[in-house]
């Protein structure tokens, strides 16, 4: 039965039919209000799926018309409208008389690299900008890359695939579609993500120059999806200059692919006769170089707990670790805490010093004390062995002792020499202090002894 004449929505009529599919068939119609050549889609849903299943299918094929349709690119086919007819949602699209590029590469085998890298570079900036938009495709591939009969390139399908249920696991665990443009982190069970879209374009091109994907098409589609998650990739034979960009592309790492912005500027550089000499990659920012986490402090996240997003600050109390590799590179010779946090070793704590003042000013002043205390019960210097005599002199008599109350003072001193050894006593009745200018010789052998202590009485001072 033909669907020329249909009326579609209530307002697109259909022309003729483009094409069709498992997943759905896109016509060519007029739209009777506005009066313009439009694309139409149909998006036939899953079969077998439950009324609830078929109601959330429908749903999220409206919402992923709605974003695509925030696209607004002069190489990216623009979505008019999203609507229902029977049931089934509809996507209207901007016309383009085009072939796509997978009917060009089945007419016309393998296409030169440089026009490769053209078809790619124009396509690349469609969706750096569906990115930078927050729309990932998910969905690149040779039948969605569209030719202009005006030499225009764009793609079309903005995130349809996933509504459709190109590449998704139907409800028996089998896959619906074939994977062999995928990468190999969206065939592992990953979210598809601006990297994934840069993977697909990479297989899309490579499939464009060498004549098939890189993973090959195998009819087992479970032995296709294990060869795209182990990620082994025979190099590009044919490439010439393309093959440093697609195996950049083509990395299984996703860390180490470059950008979308990237993608283009390198494959705007081969189409313009040149080539490319190194590869940038979409890697984690480099922390600044003046911030290094030591081993032993823990990273500080800011804003952890909220939904939206963390950020990692390297140092908690330095505004500037946040910053670009750049700024901080430029702020060096400014900041002076930088040169400190590189030159200088790490100041040692001064307690250690400290304490060791304190204890050297007290032993200084037990020692000025003591030799006070002991100056007047040192006994007198030695005399020369060619001046000493039998007898000795008598010592000098000691000053006068006064007291308020009556106290009682014993001294005992002995002074022990290798030849003699002499002993006086001086003495202090309990009654009025008196003087004695006798001395007191000892005649006994000589003898070793310690110095006996004196007790002295609160209340009595003496000097000698």
């Amino acid at each position: 039965m033909s669907d020329e004449g249909r009326l579609v929505a209530g307002r697109y009529r259909v022309q003729r039919r483009i094409g069709s599919g498992a997943m759905g068939v896109v016509w060519e119609c007029v739209d009777e209000r506005l009066h313009r050549t439009v694309a139409v889609k149909q998006l036939l849903l899953q079969p077998g799926l439950d009324p609830g299943e078929a109601e959330e299918a429908r749903q999220r094929a409206m919402r992923e018309g709605r974003i695509a349709a925030r696209l607004q690119h002069s190489n990216a086919i623009s979505v008019y409208d999203v609507a229902e007819d029977e049931g089934q949602p509809v996507l209207v699209m901007e016309y383009l008389p085009s072939t796509s590029l997978a009917a060009m590469m089945s007419d016309h085998g393998p296409l030169p690299p440089r026009e490769v890298a053209r078809i790619g570079a124009e396509v690349a900036s469609a969706l750096g900008a569906a990115h930078a938009a927050g729309v990932v495709h998910r969905d690149i591939k040779p039948g969605n890359i569209l030719l202009g009969d005006n030499g225009q390139v764009k793609i079309t399908d903005f995130g349809i695939s996933r509504a459709q249920g190109d590449v998704q696991v139907t409800k028996t665990g089998m896959l619906a579609g074939t994977p062999a443009y995928l990468s190999p982190d969206v065939a592992m069970g990953q979210e598809p993500t601006p990297a994934s879209d840069v993977f697909s374009l990479g297989a899309t091109l490579y499939a464009a120059i060498e004549g098939h994907p890189p993973f090959g098409l195998n009819e087992n589609t479970l032995a296709l999806l294990h060869a795209v998650a182990a990620g082994k990739i025979e190099p590009p034979q044919q490439a010439g200059p393309m093959a440093q960009p697609l195996m950049a592309m083509m990395t299984a790492r996703v860390q180490d692919r470059p950008d979308m912005p990237q993608v283009r500027e390198m494959l705007q550089s081969v189409a313009d006769g040149g080539s490319v000499s190194s590869i940038p990659t979409m890697a984690a920012p480099i922390p600044p170089a003046l911030a290094p986490e030591p081993p032993d402090q823990a990273t500080s996240v800011v804003g952890a707990g909220d939904a939206a997003g963390t950020t990692v600050a390297y140092y908690e109390d330095d505004p500037y670790s946040e910053r670009p590799y750049e700024d901080a590179t430029s702020y060096m010779g400014a900041d002076h805490r930088a040169d400190e946090a590189v030159y200088e070793e790490p100041r040692r704590s001064k307690r250690p010093v400290i304490i060791s003042a304190i204890a050297l000013v007290a032993v200084a002043v037990i020692a000025v004390l003591v030799t006070s205390a002991l100056r007047g019960q040192q006994p007198p210097p030695p005399q020369p062995a060619n001046q000493q005599t039998e007898q000795q002199l008598p010592p000098a008599p000691p000053p006068e002792t006064s007291s308020e109350e009556e106290t009682t003072t014993k001294q005992t001193r002995t002074s022990t020499r290798e030849t003699e050894t002499s002993s006086e006593e001086p003495t202090t009745s309990q009654q009025q202090p008196t003087t004695s200018d006798e001395p007191t010789t000892s005649e006994e052998e000589p003898t070793t002894s310690q110095p006996t202590k004196t007790t002295q009485p609160s209340g009595s001072f003496t000097t000698q």
